[in-house]
């Protein structure tokens, strides 16, 4: 059994971290005047993605510490120098001092995020049996667009207006150091994606888009199979991932194995 508890949150929130943090040094290595970069204040990693990236904020913050007005500060100026709001994604583990230190400063609430988790070992089962005659497979070197153009393809349906932001976000996201994109194929055509970060023994489980054609095939199902086993297979020792609170993706989850370990908080500083 593994607890929910201020070491589990740890591992957790430093894996997300470090997942974010190399998707900022890819994105500053593709494109040179991005301005991406990242900083790490009081134990969280501060990072900047562009004024409008959802990487954009902190992670982290009061998990391996308090954290002084003044560091916060020093948080605060990293952002507001580079046109940015101020965000920090927050666990309920964290430093209690934050509870008080965070609205007193100007912040809010914006956002709930559920961090679910799950142990590996080498008898997995999940609840169902993935489709036959889906194959998956990390990708080459040479198939970063491929893997891109498909993740995007899956988001252009219910979000058209994001296509062109996804395809790039795909495109770094699988250029990334520490990313292992998979790829599900049905009669040889790319139908969806799933990426992998490993951080030590934590797999962070991201990137699951599918093909509007390609639905109720069982593709994440079979992506999320194989991503788990090559995490063993690697070392890893428990996988995690992100969720909305009550919705498919978490109940999704929660099917095959996963359990909650804490909803996290994303503040917001007004006008910051």
């Amino acid at each position: 059994m593994i607890f929910s508890d201020l070491k589990l949150a740890q591992r957790l929130e430093r894996t997300e971290a470090r997942s974010n943090a190399s998707f900022v040094e890819a994105r500053a290595r593709l494109y040179s005047g991005s301005g991406a970069t990242w900083t790490e204040i009081a134990g969280a990693y501060a990072l900047f993605d562009g004024p409008a990236s959802e990487l954009t904020q902190s992670f982290g913050l009061g998990i391996f510490g308090p954290v002084s007005e003044a560091e916060l500060t020093q948080i605060e100026q990293f952002f507001t120098t580079r046109g940015a709001s101020v965000q920090h994604e927050v666990s309920p583990l964290a430093d209690t001092e934050l509870l008080a230190l965070l609205p007193a400063r100007g912040y809010r609430p914006v956002e709930y995020t559920n961090v679910l988790y799950r142990r590996l070992d080498p008898n997995l089962v999940l609840s169902a049996s993935p489709n036959p005659q889906l194959h998956t497979r990390r990708i080459a070197a040479d198939e970063v667009p491929l893997w891109a153009e498909t993740s995007a393809a899956g988001w252009h349906t219910e979000h058209p207006s994001l296509g062109e932001f996804m395809l790039e976000f795909g495109r770094i996201s699988a250029s990334s150091n520490g990313a292992v994109p998979f790829l599900a194929e049905l009669n040889g055509e790319a139908i969806g994606t799933g990426g992998l970060f490993i951080n030590k023994d934590v797999a962070l489980l991201a990137g699951a888009s599918t093909v509007p054609a390609g639905r109720r095939q069982g593709a994440q199902l079979a992506l999320l199979e194989a991503r788990l086993r090559y995490a063993f297979e690697q070392g890893c020792t428990l996988a995690m991932m992100g969720a909305l609170p009550g919705s498919q993706s978490q109940r999704n989850a929660e099917k095959q194995g996963f359990r909650i370990a804490y909803t996290r908080i994303k503040w917001a500083l007004a006008g910051g």
